[in-house]
């Protein structure tokens, strides 16, 4: 630990959930002052989330897969020194200075802003020291737009068992799930055991092209497994699952009342004459996830192409990224899953430990840590390549079909930036008609906006380096030059809560001795 409050920490880990909790417990188990940051008030990430205590839930675990793993990492957190910050927003990482200054280029530590509260607006700025920064941010969805996607019962669905598992609530009674990936058959699976009717899983690509990949599916045999599992509860609920089909319109006035499926093409285009209406009063829908790598693009990190169009961090073989001192996990690096997402942590925890004492970076435990990882990596990009996205979904929009939901931007304003006015990427169409510089700034729409744009080539994933990865007051912007004042609380007192710092200061440091 270090000798005094002006120390920085030895690492600062961005996000709690698999990859991150993972990171920060083994850190301090092998001697680091590790500072775990996270928007949410529990950890757990996307993945392990679970009610709120108010809502009594007796058995939270029955909604989950490997809760023994969250558990144990929840349990071996509770007994470290690592300090745990909930309801922080991360909306930037720089460089300090040799003085330690934020903002500078030098030598020092790394900076990593961040504001409190449940939303971010909390009332003041954080800023958490650290020599080295490990990126567990995760993913968010992609969705791809079809008529009538922005009626009320549309949901992710990723949202709807966000919803299940935090809110014990159903987005319906009658609840199509659709869509692309394996998520699909999970969150169906989920819905039926709580009671929800699912008349279709409607899967757009097929599953037998995982058969392309028998390496992957031979050293992954869980993953057959988890599949077979869902399989089981989707066949005992008499759910149906539709392959290379795909939901092209919902229909109803004030909220869902039904969905059309239709048959798609090897491309992803609709087969003319095989619509079928399905009866439903809710959708959840979501084609696959897309890394969340904005912290790290903004510092210049060097990414990879994944198989289904999106871009993950280029990582070297113990999980750093191409910037020194700022390492990544679980999503950022690619889709894979919570079991993926666990063991990276772990690995750059290991890595980033061997960096800061001086020792090297080898024995048996890293060799089985990247041995495991590799097979695991390798599914993962079997499974982005079964699920990606074919060229032809653009032939289900309608020219009134939203696109941009943030700016209400639709396809047939985007075809005539195209077609009339010469936009041939999705910067120039975000400059003619504002698609993407909405709330979630490009988040929900940028896939859909970069495809239409490239008119049937292959589509570059839309930019990812923003100078703020969340939105923030200027307070906070007016803050960096404010001179740090220690925080005066205890480990388990307000900084421990969200946003429940209590120094009078605008831009408080967040130092290893404050506790």
């Amino acid at each position: 630990m270090p000798l005094s409050a002006s120390e920085p920490y030895d690492l600062a880990v961005i996000g709690a959930g698999s990859a991150g909790l993972a990171g920060a417990v083994t850190a301090g188990e092998l001697g680091l002052s590790v500072a775990l940051l996270d928007t949410s008030a529990q950890t757990g990430g996307q993945f392990y989330r679970t009610p709120a205590a108010a809502l009594g839930a007796v058995r939270p675990e029955a909604l989950h897969h490997d809760w023994s793993a969250y558990t144990d990492l929840r349990r071996r957190l509770a007994r470290s020194d690592v300090r745990h910050l909930p309801g922080h927003h991360v909306w930037s990482v720089t460089k300090d200075d040799e003085e330690g200054v934020g903002g500078g280029t030098g030598d020092g530590p790394w900076a990593v802003h961040a504001v409190t509260g449940a939303d971010g607006g909390g009332e003041r700025p954080v800023r958490v020291r650290a020599r080295a920064v490990l990126l567990a941010t995760g993913a968010y969805e992609r969705q791809l737009p079809f008529p009538g996607w922005t009626l009320p019962g549309v949901v992710g669905a990723g949202g709807a068992q966000a919803m299940l598992k935090s809110g014990l609530v159903l987005p319906g009674r009658h609840v199509v799930v659709a869509g692309s990936g394996p998520l699909l058959l999970a969150v169906a699976s989920s819905l039926a055991a709580a009671g929800a009717r699912v008349p279709a899983v409607v899967e757009a690509s097929g599953y037998l092209r995982y058969a392309r990949y028998p390496r992957a599916l031979a050293t992954n045999p869980h993953k057959a497994a988890e599949a077979l599992i869902h399989g089981a509860a989707l066949l005992w609920h008499r759910v149906r699952v539709r392959v290379r089909s795909a939901v092209t319109e919902v229909h109803g006035t004030d909220r869902v009342e039904a969905v059309t499926v239709t048959r798609l093409d090897r491309g992803w285009r609709p087969v003319r004459g095989t619509g079928r209406r399905i009866a439903c009063d809710a959708l959840a829908v979501g084609h696959g996830l897309v890394p969340q790598i904005e912290l790290a693009t903004s510092l210049g990190c060097a990414t990879r192409p994944l198989p289904d169009g999106t871009r993950a961090l280029a990582l070297d073989g113990l999980q750093e990224t191409s910037v020194r001192g700022l390492w990544a996990a679980g999503e950022t690096g690619g889709v894979g899953g919570a079991q993926l997402a666990w063991l990276e942590g772990e690995l750059a925890a290991v890595t980033v430990a061997a960096r800061v004492l001086g020792r090297p970076a080898h024995g048996g435990r890293v060799r089985e840590l990247t041995r495991r990882r590799d097979q695991m990596r390798a599914f993962a990009d079997a499974m982005a390549a079964v699920h990606a996205p074919g060229p032809g979904w653009p032939h289900w929009l309608t020219d009134d079909t939203d696109v941009c939901r943030c700016e209400e931007v639709t396809t047939g304003r985007i075809r005539e930036a195209i077609e009339d006015l010469g936009a041939r990427d999705a910067r120039s169409v975000k400059l003619l008609t504002r698609a993407g510089m909405g709330w979630c700034q490009g988040r929900m729409c940028g896939s859909a906006v970069a495809c239409l744009a490239a008119r049937g080539r292959t589509a570059e994933p839309p930019a990812e380096r923003r100078p703020f990865a969340t939105p923030v007051p200027l307070s906070a912007l007016a803050a960096l030059d404010d001179p740090a004042v220690p925080l005066a609380t205890e480990p388990g007192g307000p900084a421990d809560e969200p946003g429940g710092h209590t120094t009078t200061a605008s831009g408080p440091d967040v130092s290893p001795g404050d506790g």
